[in-house]
């Protein structure tokens, strides 16, 4: 690549799905927030994961991919489908149950974090200076959004730091997920059918635990808790992965992990709409921060290792 040429972050091929799992991920935890209740967060997860995995079956099969993995294989999709989509989701609708959705929203945003240190640790990926500053100004961002969501949250100390630590473990398995789909394993395998398999495998292991921590499955009666659950499966998980994977293949673990910097940002802009929501001036100058973090990092050139 010349020195004139755009790093590939900010070619439209990156930005427009890396826009849309932005869109579609901010406007999940609404979704999830609604979810609670009646049925057990694990039962949740299983349903939401078994809708994704047979529409990701779908795909694959009309696409014309192959489901035959070897023992690498199997054994990639089964880490994938325990760490995305069995502990990063069960840690994160249960921390749903403590904090606000907005709280557990902006705490995600320090998957940056991991991903970096990961991606450095396992893959020889160096951040470069202008990734590291714009990482500064975007968690400065953050700890703004942080700072007001504490604050006006309703929850107590113990509920709060509940909710924190669950999210934290959830942010952990993410990382070590979105790590793997970087590895050359990773790319062995056509896409859409190995992540169909995760998924399966990730719906199967949540159902088990569904069981074993609540018993057999509990059914919901509102149309609204069965129509959140197809929203998402099929665009929260069955869309949105793969374009967020394909994006992480191309810019790298650390910059992809800007989608969860700027899902807390949407996810007040939606809750503006449809819930009332009041943006203080700390919450506005988070946002701004958080903005200009991300045009800063986006536009980094990715360092050679």
């Amino acid at each position: 690549m010349s020195e004139a040429a755009a790093p590939r972050s900010t070619r439209a091929a990156i930005l427009v799905p890396f826009a849309l799992v932005t869109l579609i991920w901010g406007s999940t935890w609404l979704v999830i927030r609604d979810q609670l209740g009646v049925v057990p967060p694990s039962w949740s997860v299983t349903y939401r994961f078994l809708v994704a995995g047979i529409a990701m079956t779908i795909v694959a099969r009309v696409k014309g991919e192959r489901f035959a993995l070897d023992g690498r294989g199997w054994a990639f999709a089964a880490a994938v489908g325990v760490l995305q989509f069995c502990l990063n989701f069960n840690f994160v609708y249960r921390a749903e149950h403590h904090i606000t959705s907005g709280l557990v929203a902006v705490v995600f945003a320090i998957l940056l974090v991991p991903n970096a240190l990961f991606a450095r640790l396992l893959l020889g990926q160096r951040m470069g200076g202008q990734l590291i500053a714009g990482s500064a100004v975007a968690m400065a961002g953050i700890a703004l959004l942080f700072l007001h969501e504490a604050r006006s949250g309703p929850a107590g100390t113990a509920a709060t730091l509940a909710g924190i630590g669950f999210t934290g473990v959830a942010i952990l398995a993410a990382s070590m997920a979105n790590v793997l789909q970087a590895t050359p394993t990773a790319k062995r395998y056509p896409m859409m059918a190995t992540l169909a398999v995760s998924m399966l495998i990730g719906a199967g292991v949540d159902g088990l635990v569904a069981w074993w921590l609540t018993g057999p499955p509990v059914i919901e009666t509102r149309a609204a808790y069965w129509a959140g659950i197809v929203y998402l499966g099929l665009f929260g998980s069955a869309v949105a992965f793969p374009l967020y994977y394909r994006v992480l293949r191309v810019i790298g673990p650390a910059k992809a992990a800007y989608s969860s910097v700027i899902v807390p940002v949407i996810a007040m802009l939606l809750s503006t709409l449809f819930e009332g929501y009041r943006w203080s001036p700390l919450a506005t100058a988070g946002a701004a921060l958080t903005g200009v973090g991300l045009v800063i990092a986006l536009r980094a050139r990715r360092p050679n290792r």
